[in-house]
């Protein structure tokens, strides 16, 4: 009977080979459509579906509702009303409680038709200053409906960066691994005539082992990325999606930092709901105060009664009275309870403007630090692309000396994995920078 041996490093390779295959299976299996979209059109999709944006347009449309019910109040109040009763018989004790009463007759059925009408001449300036207070709060919706917006189109943008990467570190990996196969030949037909020891075809199958259970974790990092990116624009499930640009479509941009900080002050989507809010609370000091002003409107009311028991002599009739005129009220109390509302709104509006000032100070903060940031990756980027010159020519001296036995395996692999390692971190670098300049816009209102 036969025995078979199997080297650890084979089973190793063995199920590697079986996982990314079943994860291209099942990848197959859910990817069954492919669209091709830019980033442009991700955000478009994005705005147009994400259901966070769609809920906040609801908020939008909510407020512009109740600006138009604080413009209505202008409008005179009307009431109409109307009542039936049955009346009873009305006792009269005329020896006291405890005596048997005697009875009046009085007309059992009773009823009132009427409506009445108060038009407001002057309160305050208060329906004025609900207006104004219902408007800014509108204002404020769609500011932070603006916010929103970019949130998710800078949450839309890591996700598609992040697949794009992924399909840059795949092709790359891809690529190596077909170099590496044709190497790990090459070493076996040296092992064959005695050149190199049995240890160099270990160390190249390991090595070749590990690049494909990495290429299994970038084909689920590609899935997830995309399943991420659906969800973000409301795209079918299922929907593969393959970006249409670029990693070196990277944006650069030459302003300085005192530009951005001159421009983000006014159009942060922060600062900007930070002066609404400031706002509100100035309103409200103008509201709380005047809950002091009198009350002045026209007033008129009519009304059809039966019986007439509102005049004597009685009637069992029915009759009309109608009243109109001006009415004024004032009140006095609010001269005490109104001193302490008064002064929390004061108080609410100074903590405010404290708030405000703070959040432009912050502001400035992250504009500085993303712009260096940003700077920064545009550095790197420079940096990785000389690495990648340079790990190619070193790959290209070690893999020479290598083939003619002037240089050990180890060095080979390592001058290999150093390439590998350069390109990624050059594909990461364009990534990083794309993303630090979509933060530096939304940190700016730019996004």
């Amino acid at each position: 009977m036969k025995k078979h041996c199997y080297t650890p490093i084979f089973c190793f390779s063995l199920v590697a080979i079986i996982l990314l295959t079943a994860s291209r299976a099942s990848a197959q299996d859910v990817t069954k459509a492919e669209i091709n979209l830019t980033l442009a059109k991700i955000w478009e999709q994005a705005s147009a579906n994400n259901k966070k944006i769609r809920a906040n347009q609801l908020l939008v449309q909510s407020s512009a509702e109740l600006v138009k019910d604080a413009k209505s109040e202008r409008l005179p109040e009307i009431q109409a009303e109307g009542e039936y009763a049955r009346v009873s018989n009305m006792p009269i004790y005329n020896n006291g409680f405890f005596s048997a009463p005697g009875h009046f007759n009085v007309l059992h059925n009773s009823y009132s038709v009427g409506g009445d009408a108060y038009f407001n001449i002057y309160e305050g300036k208060r329906t004025n200053t609900k207006i104004q207070e219902e408007k800014k709060e509108h204002e404020l919706k769609e500011v932070q409906q603006l916010a929103t917006i970019a949130d998710v189109k800078l949450n839309a943008a890591a996700f598609y960066l992040d697949l794009m990467r992924s399909i840059v570190f795949r092709k790359l990996m891809l690529y190596d691994i077909a170099e590496e196969e044709k190497q790990l030949k090459e070493i076996k037909t040296l092992l064959q005539n005695g050149v190199v020891l049995k240890s160099d075809v270990l160390r190249d199958e390991l090595k070749l082992s590990r690049e494909k259970v990495a290429l299994l974790e970038i084909e689920n990092d590609i899935t997830i990325a995309n399943q991420k990116l659906q969800l973000i624009c409301g795209l079918p499930a299922g929907m593969q999606i393959i970006p249409g640009d670029h990693t070196e479509n990277f944006i650069t941009h030459d302003d300085v930092v005192d530009a951005y900080i001159t421009e983000g002050t006014e159009s942060s989507y922060a600062v900007r709901i930070s002066e609404k809010e400031t706002s509100l609370k100035k309103l409200n000091i103008k509201a709380v105060k005047g809950n002091l002003a009198p009350k002045i409107g026209l007033f008129a009311n009519y009304a059809i009664s039966y019986p007439q028991i509102r005049f004597y002599p009685y009637e069992g009739s029915a009759y009309g009275l109608g009243m109109y005129g001006i009415k004024a009220s004032f009140a006095i109390d609010g001269f005490y309870h109104n001193k302490h509302k008064t002064a929390a709104a004061v108080l609410d509006y100074q903590s405010q403007e404290l708030e405000h000032a703070d959040t432009e100070d912050i502001l400035h903060q992250q504009i500085t630090e993303g712009y260096l940031r940003y700077k920064e990756a545009l550095t790197k980027i420079d940096v990785a692309r000389t690495n990648v010159k340079q790990a190619s020519e070193n790959y290209r001296i070690v893999k020479n000396t290598y083939f003619n036995q002037l240089s050990l395996i180890t060095d080979l692999l390592d001058a290999d994995t150093q390439v590998l390692q350069t390109q990624f971190d050059l594909a990461a670098a364009q990534i990083a920078a794309q993303f630090k300049y979509y933060q530096l816009q939304r940190v700016t209102g730019k996004l």
